[in-house]
């Protein structure tokens, strides 16, 4: 292959000839934006949506859906021959108003599985990939399981894992269904707990036959880290693997602690760490997709919304396009990861 170029060797070109996706996230205000749905079309062959999918973006009141936003992304993702993402079907957050005081101990199961058989039954045939189960991963809630104390888990009980997946698997048997979940990336003891919390669970969905085929990884990565990922992760990637279950990054991006505001130095370090994470992740036959959540930093969810800013209070610089949808070091990093991957 020639010269890295964005144009003439995107992103997508560039995973598919290994065998796996590119992808982003996006929403219907990103949409309409003419520069954000070049470079996603140019790019991605995976969209994910953002927010639409979410409890309270979907369920305004308990009777009523509101399909609309999610269909205008599938209807894009179509249009321009990608694969779709639905995210995300039980989580703790998110969840809209009045579910505090309408879900009870009797009826929260059958609130969740009719949510689940709804909302994957409307897209069934239509969806790559459903994260079924977000974040329900959290040691310092100090169980013995390791299991987030959700209000999934206090209205259910553990099971509720469980019953997402056969609930997701019944509504759509083709699509591919996965626990999405962070923090268990880096070098760190508290990181390696919760992996190890992690493969019990998998272990244990698998021996009883729960239809799970793969595990998201958020990678919300920090590219000053000195826990930054290395052998301990991919020794855990590659117990996954062994499993018989894919690995999909899912919502890739970086942040930074670097005291200078200059955006050239950081641009670099963010993109050597895009090349270091992805050259570790990509060398495991089992990864079918990368994910960045989001493409280019004009739409980025940390600038604004994030709740540990920069000190100098400078915008972060996480994705491979830049404010104006310019491509960053950090799509040429990924680029050449993707290059130097194996094949699946």
């Amino acid at each position: 292959m020639g010269a890295l170029d964005p144009s003439s060797t995107p992103l997508k070109s560039l995973a598919e000839s290994k065998g796996f996706l590119y992808g982003t996230s996006a929403t219907p205000g990103d949409l309409k934006d003419r520069q954000f749905t070049d470079v996603v079309i140019q790019q991605c062959d995976l969209m994910a949506t953002g927010l639409q999918l979410k409890w309270n973006m979907l369920r305004p009141t308990p009777e009523k859906y509101n399909f609309g936003p999610a269909d205008e992304l599938l209807g894009f993702a179509q249009q321009h021959g990608m694969k779709f993402q639905g995210h995300v079907l039980a989580w703790h957050n998110a969840l809209p108003d009045w579910f505090g005081s309408y879900a009870t101990p009797q009826n929260a199961q059958q609130l969740m599985l009719s949510h689940i058989k709804t909302v994957v039954g409307r897209y069934a045939g239509k969806m790559h990939s459903w994260d079924v189960v977000n974040e329900a991963l959290l040691p310092s809630d100090q169980r013995s399981d390791g299991l987030r104390n959700t209000p999934w888990l206090q209205l259910i009980g553990p099971d509720y894992i469980e019953l997402a997946f056969h609930a997701a698997a019944a509504a759509d048997p083709h699509a591919i269904l996965f626990w999405n979940d962070y923090g268990i990336e880096n070098e760190s003891p508290e990181h390696e707990l919760k992996r190890k919390f992690f493969l019990q669970h998998l272990t244990a969905l698998r021996q009883r036959d729960v239809p799970i085929q793969a595990i998201g990884i958020q990678s919300h990565l920090d590219a000053s880290s000195k826990h930054f990922p290395g052998p301990q992760f991919d020794a855990f990637l590659h117990q996954v693997s062994d499993m018989g279950l894919k690995i999909m990054v899912t919502e890739l991006d970086f942040t930074d602690s670097l005291p200078s505001s200059d955006s050239a130095a950081r641009n670099q370090l963010i993109a050597s760490r895009y090349e270091q994470y992805l050259d570790l992740v990509l060398k495991h036959h089992s990864v079918i997709a990368v994910l960045t959540w989001g493409i280019a930093d004009k739409h980025t969810w940390l600038n604004g919304n994030y709740k540990f800013p920069r000190k100098d209070n400078s915008p972060f610089l996480p994705l491979p396009f830049d404010t104006n949808t310019q491509p960053k070091p950090a799509w040429y990093a990924m680029a050449r990861a993707f290059q130097n991957a194996p094949s699946r």
